[in-house]
């Protein structure tokens, strides 16, 4: 297991580093196939033996072979976090179905966690194909839900075939995911009248809930939503104690356009935080911990699935 978990980790690192690639050149629309990898700054090719997932980071220490300009901590931690995740999955489910079914997860959700998170966007080319994706293999693997089987027996008294079963589980946690997120964005449009979520969360969630189901989508949800929250109060604090735009804040208290404080913390509530990053960190947590949760405290295994 130890040789396997080895191999698992470094394949998932490769994986990790073709993540980094979907990750910088989609949002840009240039193709994830060619030109190869080579330098942002000056556009040398990069050579094989400065491409080594995670370790030519550490041995370039950080910075660019031929212009010396610094490389992103993220290549790294992606290519890291991609091959630890990879590891974890295996240890869980072995060489099985399942086992392929959250690596696809995994690895689009990665993408779609750090791109949001670097330009704010969940681009169509990861969410659409991913949904697509999502339902065929929860047709193979079926959320753990069972909601679909449930359902059927009640309505129709006959017990739906595991496959059929499994993909509408998929489409009734793709529609709950993305309705869900739909009416929680047209009800803050009409509140604050302005926008506060884009219509790439919705999508993602459809996604998320071709994979999960009913009561993971809902999990995700929840956890996402949590966190999001959580994080958003602390980041507008900070933002707001430490001073940040008030200069601007300066400017529009000289027109009487309200208090200083009032103003300070109107500006720092602005900050757009990335909703999808949420909700990707929490869709991981649903996957990798709910298992975890469920065997330590076999109560909770029904709410968690």
């Amino acid at each position: 297991m130890v040789i396997a978990s080895i191999f698992i980790f470094l394949f998932g690192a490769v994986i990790g580093s073709f993540l980094n690639v979907c990750i910088t050149r989609i949002p840009e629309e240039v193709s994830i196939i060619s030109p190869g990898s080579r330098c942002p700054n000056c556009t040398t090719p990069i050579k094989p033996y400065d491409n080594v997932p995670v370790f030519a980071w550490l041995w370039l220490r950080g910075k660019c072979r031929t212009c010396g300009a610094p490389i992103s901590l993220m290549y790294p931690l992606v290519e890291l976090t991609t091959g630890l995740l990879f590891v974890a999955v295996f240890l869980e489910y072995g060489p099985t179905q399942a086992t392929v079914k959250w690596l696809f997860f995994t690895c689009l959700v990665i993408v779609l966690i750090i791109t949001d998170l670097r330009v704010r966007l969940l681009p169509d080319l990861v969410t659409w194909p991913g949904f697509a994706v999502g339902l065929l293999l929860s047709a193979f693997v079926p959320p753990s839900d069972g909601f679909a089987r449930a359902l059927s027996w009640r309505l129709l008294h006959q017990r739906l075939q595991p496959h059929a079963a499994g993909l509408v589980d998929g489409i009734l946690g793709a529609a709950l995911g993305s309705f869900l997120l739909w009416g929680l964005a047209a009800a803050y449009r009409i509140v604050r009248k302005r926008e506060g979520m884009g219509m790439g969360d919705v999508k993602m969630m459809a996604m998320v809930g071709a994979f999960l189901g009913l009561r993971g989508t809902f999990w995700t949800i929840l956890l996402g939503s949590l966190l999001g929250s959580v994080i958003g109060l602390s980041v507008v604090s900070t933002l707001y104690f430490a001073g940040w735009q008030r200069n601007l804040a300066e400017r529009a208290s000289r027109r009487g356009l309200g208090s200083m404080r009032g103003l300070r913390w109107a500006i720092a509530s602005q900050y757009q935080l990335p909703l999808g990053t949420f909700l990707g960190v929490g869709a991981l947590a649903v996957v990798y911990l709910g298992p975890l949760i469920g065997s330590q405290w076999p109560m909770l295994l029904g709410f968690l699935g």
